[in-house]
């Protein structure tokens, strides 16, 4: 398995770039959130890799960070997204914003991606569901689950992420679901 690339970028040809190590080209595909953070062409560069090898094709996949192979890796495991759907979904929104469309069960933000329907959006929220480091794209005042599930719950009831994480922090950090909803409704109702 290749891991990692390192090398001189030769070529830049979206979504695809071609890295020569040492005298061979490797064709890579990249989300469009890697490729316009690349360097211009005979720079150095480093990404890390997912190979896949298929019965008609062998294809490298780059990411520029860790959490972007990650998030790539979960979404590939998924029944009905491949490798170019999982790609288009990481060019579109960037991983902290999925983890935050998954934690809030937001599918609307995810159909506005190319290539994703409400059908596939809804599969991607249910498999995805904790197993995106959950609280990556949520404010860093929360710390428990009950907290998420009160900022979820504002979040249904149509206010914005801005005013449901500020009723959040007027919250004992110890506070019920159900407790904590009636609080921030009251405090939001002011």
């Amino acid at each position: 398995m290749i891991g990692k690339l390192t090398g001189t970028l030769a070529e830049r040809n979206p979504p695809q770039v071609v890295i020569d190590c040492n005298g061979v080209g490797y064709e890579v595909d990249v989300p469009m959130s890697t490729f316009y953070n690349l360097p211009g062409v005979g720079a150095k560069i480093s990404l890390l890799t997912h190979f896949i090898v298929r019965e008609d094709a062998q294809i490298l996949y780059g990411f520029g960070s860790a959490e972007e192979r990650a998030a790539f890796r979960q979404l590939i495991k998924i029944s009905g997204v491949g490798p170019r759907t999982a790609l288009g979904v990481l060019s579109g929104m960037s991983v902290g914003e999925l983890s935050q469309a998954v934690t809030l069960q937001e599918a609307g933000r995810l159909v506005k991606v190319p290539g994703i329907g409400k059908k596939i959006a809804e599969r991607l929220l249910l498999e995805l569901k904790g197993k995106l480091g959950a609280d990556i794209g949520l404010p860093a005042h929360i710390a428990s689950d009950a907290q998420a599930d009160i900022l979820q719950a504002l979040v249904a009831l149509g206010y914005s992420d801005k005013e449901a994480a500020a009723a959040l922090k007027a919250l004992p950090k110890d506070v019920s679901v159900s407790d904590g909803i009636k609080l921030a409704l009251k405090a939001l109702a002011k």
